[in-house]
């Protein structure tokens, strides 16, 4: 039995509405994104009213797990706001790199090497260091 290509379309394909970008500018370090209007929205809803980029978001969840004190996600965007004012004012962008472009140079960096233990185990325990290497040694 033959069926009609009208009977296999899905029905909701048959009406996509095209869907609307807009270009916004990150408050934090000036970089612009092509997004949705319901994007744009739910960005602004989390962060104050504030759009903000992207990579400006990961580094605010990094700025408030780094944190000594627990603070909230308005704390950490403003330190972040407050980081990247103060990098632009620094020296002029001619002269230095875009803070856009050191953020991400530093996340890169950040994610591609692990953080060293901040704790000498072997210091802790004198002679652990002996017994593990001994113990690998005589078990091979």
């Amino acid at each position: 039995m033959a069926v009609s290509s009208i009977d296999t379309q899905n029905p909701s394909s048959k009406a996509t509405a095209p869907i609307e970008i807009h270009c916004v500018k990150c408050e934090s370090c000036g970089f612009t994104e092509e997004c949705t209007l319901a994007y744009i929205l739910r960005v602004r809803e989390r962060y104050q009213g504030r759009w903000i980029c992207g990579l400006c978001i990961e580094a605010v969840k990094d700025e408030a797990l780094r944190s000594d004190t627990l603070i909230s996600t308005e704390e950490a965007l403003d330190r972040h706001i407050k980081f990247c004012n103060q990098f632009k004012a620094s020296s002029p962008l001619d002269e230095t790199e875009h803070p856009i472009s050191a953020i991400g140079r530093i996340l890169r960096r950040s994610l591609d090497s692990p953080r060293p233990l901040r704790s000498n185990s072997s210091g802790v325990f004198p002679g652990f260091e002996e017994v593990t290497q001994g113990s690998i040694s005589s078990s091979v």
